[in-house]
């Protein structure tokens, strides 16, 4: 691959659009396979879901960069400063090179092809390493690419940790990773031996604030929704709800309602999704039982009771719960919501401020001045108002942590210039006073610097 960024260090639309539509039409052609791997390796992933939540948005990621791509690697011409007027400045993007990409398995169709789409748009060639926990996706995918691509524009990895492992020890160009925060500070060591820069999406808490002023039945719909899509399996899930305290019993029946709604009959409802391993049930299962017994109450959204079997996790929510429960410290990646009561909003700002800055944040309020207090005072990867999870779906906003929830970010033109090197170019003109500067330095360059000095 480098041999190859070596002869076409910088290409031109008309090939990295050629590589878009190879993208685009991979997934068109086989969205029906695509959907059955992610299906087998979950034992249970609706088709829907992965449509709705996969398919759709690598497609639209694709169709987006084609419209805007072009535009995209032009050069932005940049204002001279006054004293080197008459001369030219410019941003360059410039491809970086080879970016590596680790894909985790609980999005491994999206996570994969949106940060693909944007290295493609950059002009760059991309190397990706998928989940060993997904194996059926990731032989399809393996074999999807090497059909529509040659092994000099994209190829894929396979393999266990100790392939991921030696994965991010190459010496990328830029790499993106997308996991947990434990494994996060592993790749950035392995990064760090080849000053790699890298794109960490991590995960964390993140909170769903419920303002005084929400429309309560609205917001136990929203955050249920974004809460159990994947059965919960999303780095960007709400993690904690935070009430207020007298609305606690209100809630918990909306939310019980708005369940039933989503996923009637939900213990046959082949629309809620499986837990996707054993290991990652038996984590959950412990989390909610610990909390139990820690004296914590268990609210059941459903009559469904868990079947390890099928690795089904029915949804609950969790109240009386303190910080020094597991489920309070961890981030939880599925069905189970903690509630956490509050007297004022200002509480609840404090409760968020004082915890590792969250991938996601969630504020449900109509008080407009209360929603700008909560962004002013929070600290977030992104935020939805008044909606669970589609801040991510927006072409225009990046996508990213910050903090402990990760570092850099991707998606549309962001994603472009995470992939991209913005080469500043000065550019003299023929005629110019870069003279005057030049020593030796006498009484007139004197003069000169005080004036400049005093300008500042």
């Amino acid at each position: 691959m480098r041999d190859a960024h070596a002869r076409d260090p910088l290409p031109d639309w008309a090939v990295r659009a050629t590589r878009l539509h190879a993208l685009g039409q991979l997934l068109q052609a086989h969205r029906v396979e695509i959907a059955a791997a992610i299906h087998a390796d979950f034992g249970n992933r609706p088709t829907e879901e992965t449509e709705l939540l996969e398919i759709f948005p690598s497609l639209s990621a694709v169709r987006h960069a084609l419209r805007h791509g072009r535009r995209w690697m032009r050069p932005k011409r940049r204002r001279a400063d006054l004293l080197f007027l008459p001369a030219r400045t410019e941003l360059r993007p410039q491809p970086l090179g080879v970016v590596g990409i680790i894909v985790p398995w609980n999005y491994p169709l999206y996570l994969a092809v949106g940060p693909l789409v944007d290295a493609l748009a950059a002009g760059n060639r991309v190397m990706l390493k998928m989940s060993e926990y997904t194996p059926h996706f990731s032989t399809l995918f393996a074999a999807l690419v090497a059909r529509h691509f040659e092994p000099e524009e994209v190829v894929v990895a396979n393999g266990d940790a100790a392939v991921g492992q030696a994965f991010a020890a190459l010496p990328f160009d830029h790499l993106l990773f997308t996991g947990s925060t434990a494994v996060g500070h592993h790749v950035m060591r392995a990064a760090a031996a080849n000053l790699t820069p890298v794109t960490l999406e991590l995960g964390g808490k993140s909170p769903a604030i419920v303002g005084p002023g929400a429309r309560l039945e609205h917001a136990a719909e929203r955050i249920m929704f974004g809460k159990l899509v994947n059965a919960g399996q999303t780095c960007i899930a709400p993690d904690y709800v935070l009430l207020p305290r007298a609305r606690m019993g209100e809630f918990i029946d909306a939310a019980r309602a708005a369940t039933a709604r989503l996923y009637p009959d939900l213990a046959r409802n082949p629309q809620y999704a499986s837990i996707a391993t054993d290991r990652h049930y038996a984590r959950l299962s412990v989390l909610r039982d610990e909390a139990h017994a820690a004296g914590a109450t268990v609210e059941a959204l459903s009559d469904a009771a868990p079947d390890p079997t099928r690795r089904l996790l029915p949804p609950v929510l969790l109240t009386n719960v303190h910080d020094d429960m597991a489920v309070m410290r961890e981030e939880i990646f599925g069905p189970l919501l903690p509630v956490v009561p509050y007297d004022t909003l200002d509480e609840a700002i404090a409760y968020v401020a004082a915890r590792a800055h969250p991938l996601a944040l969630y504020l449900f309020e109509t008080d407009s001045a209360l929603i700008e207090r909560v962004l002013a005072h929070t600290h977030a990867g992104g935020v939805s108002v008044n909606d669970t999870l589609y801040h991510i779906a927006q072409h225009g906003l990046p996508f990213g942590g910050v903090g402990a929830s990760g570092m850099g970010g991707y998606h549309g033109e962001a994603g472009f210039r995470t992939f991209s090197h913005l080469k500043p170019v000065f550019r003299q003109a023929r005629w110019n006073g870069a003279g005057l500067l030049n020593p030796p330095y006498g009484a007139r360059f004197r003069r000169m610097l005080d004036v400049l000095l005093k300008r500042g």
